[in-house]
């Protein structure tokens, strides 16, 4: 089971990764910035429980994102804690960002049909949130 997902969600993460490459941004970084678009300013450690990322993966993605510029970091009330933000120019990526991910999601949609889309959405969804329990 693990292997199959696995192989399957590199074939899916090498479309996204595709489609964002003309703005120098990898499908992993796309989600971080979506996620802070949604969520606002978080701690580190509550980024990673809404990504189900591991702190290693997920720091080493927030680095990257902060040499670029487009997030914001600092300590919080507890000078262990970190909280993250985008910054200006990361919600500026993550506008420019979208169109291109939107294009890669249309097209995978078409290639799955809407029945298959719907069913893969379900599933992992379903797999997250009873693993999570």
């Amino acid at each position: 089971m693990c292997a199959s997902i696995r192989r399957a969600s590199r074939t899916l993460t090498q479309i996204y990764d595709q489609a964002l490459r003309p703005l120098g941004l990898r499908a992993t970084q796309f989600t971080v910035l979506q996620a802070l678009s949604i969520a606002g300013e978080v701690l580190q450690g509550d980024l990673g429980q809404m990504l189900a990322m591991d702190s290693t993966t997920l720091t080493r993605t927030l680095e990257i994102l902060s040499r670029h510029g487009w997030i914001d970091k600092r300590t919080g009330e507890d000078l262990r804690e970190r909280r993250i933000r985008l910054s200006k120019a990361g919600q500026l990526q993550f506008e420019k960002a979208v169109p291109l991910w939107e294009k890669a999601q249309a097209s995978l949609r078409r290639k799955l049909g809407e029945g298959q889309w719907n069913a893969l959405l379900k599933f992992t969804n379903e797999i997250t949130n009873l693993i999570k329990e």
